[in-house]
């Protein structure tokens, strides 16, 4: 999924005030993190996810096996930080602007 500039910085608005839902440590991106990830994204659309392993390419090789697992978009990486998102394809709860 691509979103254009337009539409991050309106995810990274809405996604400012939000508190990590998922937490990686040492265990990495395993088959059950990736599952309770899949649960929030079609609960919430818009989940901020903290990574605390490694230095920033083992962060980046993560946030990217959850994005490709869960098929979400990375709208941010800052840091330990990662905002994702994946639209409800029957009812999406955020409306995007147009590209």
């Amino acid at each position: 999924m691509q979103l254009s500039a337009r539409q991050k910085k309106h995810l990274r608005t809405l996604g400012h005030a939000l508190k990590p839902v998922v937490i990686l440590g040492a265990a990495g991106a395993s088959p059950a993190v990736i599952a309770e990830l899949d649960l929030a994204l079609e609960h919430h659309e818009l989940v901020k996810v903290k990574v605390r392993s490694g230095g920033r390419a083992t962060r980046d090789l993560l946030v990217r096996r959850l994005c490709d697992g869960t098929g979400a978009a990375l709208v941010q990486q800052i840091g330990q930080m990662a905002l994702l998102y994946r639209p409800d394809p029957e009812t999406p709860a955020i409306r995007l602007p147009a590209p």
